[in-house]
């Protein structure tokens, strides 16, 4: 298990539009395709993505999978709870599969101000599958439940520009 320091060297005044622009122009420089599994965020990061320049050239679309049954039943989530990261690997190996994407963020957590499956409000997963390699980790953002969705948002656009970019390193 991989634990991520929140906020960890990024610039605090970032807006998920400019982080869009960036994740599209990395898409569109090399054709990489890319969509979203999205629990908690309700739909944040795919609307970010489906707004920013030349989406529909490389986004493919994105899965709210609000409900655990969704989650088992459509994206074939293991039995067993759905904050956790086999649950996040699955919904991000899954939906790459099923979209055709070469790139897939998934989100799963507890949003508060509740836990869920035994973990404290603020606890979410993450998983980045790209090309068949998934990599996983967890965060724990402090605040009430909007707070936390935006922390949720922000770091899957930057686990989404982090694997653009990388793609343009090599």
């Amino acid at each position: 298990m991989d634990e991520r320091s929140e906020g960890a060297d990024r610039p605090p005044d970032e807006a998920p539009e400019d982080l869009a622009k960036e994740i599209s122009d990395g898409a569109d420089r090399d054709g990489r395709r890319i969509a979203v599994v999205e629990s908690l965020t309700g739909g944040l990061v795919s609307s970010d993505l489906a707004a920013a320049p030349g989406s529909s050239e490389w986004f493919r679309g994105g899965v709210v999978a609000y409900d655990r049954t969704t989650k088992h039943g459509v994206l074939g989530v293991p039995d067993g709870p759905v904050v956790a990261e086999p649950a996040v690997r699955a919904m991000a190996e899954n939906a790459a599969e099923m979209f055709g994407a070469d790139v897939v963020v998934a989100v799963s957590g507890a949003g508060g101000p509740d836990p869920q499956d035994d973990q404290p409000p603020g606890t979410v997963w993450f998983a980045v599958s790209d090309h068949g390699q998934t990599d996983a980790w967890v965060k724990r953002f402090p605040g009430d439940p909007p707070d936390v969705l935006k922390a949720t948002r922000m770091e899957a656009l930057h686990a989404l520009r982090e694997h653009t970019a990388a793609a343009h390193a090599d």
